[in-house]
């Protein structure tokens, strides 16, 4: 008989790698959404690991210029590093609620750092209006939740973020940047350097998010690869998401959030996730954080409704047809 399958919920309630406050809020709206009841309802055991809290700040080595908050952030990191590679080696999908997006930098790692024991390589997905691949020295906020892409993929400027905590980059060709709206000039040529596979909206606009998700699903499995889905909420149109404090027009809408979500779950590829940038102190009434749990539950198995997929279904008489 197999196992009943597990989820880890850690909150992660850090704001300071990014200029707008409120992000810390973001696991407790996560919760009230009711992010465990709808993820129970699928069939899984939801182990809710409560918050994290900051550990004291260490300054062993000096500040990079241009990173602000460093030597907080890196408090952070280090710890959330360790509690996810616990968490991984459980046997539990973890799941981070933050919290802003510097989080990944310790979330991504420890997962990283897992699967590299397993002997299986890990990619990324990074969901987002953003591509996050500044360094100190491209810059130009100093914000550290814009540097995550870039310190996972194994860049310099951050060297001593983990201490002498094992650091586990995954190469740039693993990371794919989904959904991109807004990139720094100098953050755009260093990921063309790097080769990192962009999909950004005018690719989403031209080719459909089922084509591109899709090709990042196949390169996956080519290489006995698994994924962790990195979704920040400014992914999605503001008119949808209107929670976040870093808002781009022209996000996915919700109906292609869904179809991504949905196409991942059936891909049986998907090992770890994190929930970023929800800022309830922006929100309507919660929206932000109800389409935020939404998404979760299609990406571990809910479907909009309640009949089968096109591909096997007999479609239902709609009102007004003759039967």
């Amino acid at each position: 008989m197999s196992k009943t399958p597990k989820i880890a919920l850690l909150g992660i309630p850090i704001e300071i790698g990014a200029s707008q406050s409120g992000t810390l809020m973001g696991p407790a709206a996560l919760r009230t959404a009711g992010i465990a009841r709808v993820l129970g309802r699928l069939g899984f055991v939801v182990e809710d690991h409560g918050d994290m809290a900051m550990s004291s700040v260490v300054s062993d080595d000096p500040r990079p210029a241009n990173a602000r908050y460093y030597h907080e952030v890196k408090a952070w990191i280090r710890v959330l590093s360790e509690r996810a590679f616990a968490l991984a080696r459980s046997g539990a999908i973890p799941i981070f609620m933050g919290g802003d997006h510097s989080l990944s930098m310790g979330s991504v790692n420890g997962v990283a750092r897992y699967w590299r024991e397993q002997g299986r390589p890990l990619f990324v997905l990074w969901l987002d209006a953003h591509a996050d691949y500044n360094t100190p020295e491209t810059t130009v906020t100093g914000n550290m939740h814009g540097m995550a892409a870039a310190f996972l993929c194994g860049e310099p400027g951050l060297d001593g973020l983990l201490g002498d905590q094992p650091r586990v980059p995954i190469s740039p060709d693993r990371l794919d940047l989904f959904g991109i709206r807004s990139i720094d000039p100098p953050e755009k040529q260093l990921v063309r350097d790097r080769r990192v596979a962009v999909a950004d909206m005018r690719a989403i606009d031209e080719h459909g998010v089922g084509v591109l998700i899709r090709r990042v699903i196949d390169r996956v499995r080519a290489q006995n690869g698994v994924l962790h889905v990195s979704f920040d909420v400014d992914f999605l149109d503001p008119a949808i998401a209107p929670g976040v404090g870093t808002t781009v027009p022209g996000g996915a809408t919700y109906r292609e959030a869904h179809l991504i979500m949905e196409m991942l779950h059936d891909s049986e590829l998907v090992r770890s996730a994190d929930i970023v940038e929800l800022n309830p102190f922006l929100d309507e009434r919660g929206r932000t954080a109800r389409v935020a749990v939404e998404l979760i539950g299609s990406l571990f198995g809910q479907e909009i409704t309640d009949r089968p997929t096109p591909t096997n279904a007999v479609f239902p008489t709609m009102p007004g047809e003759r039967g």
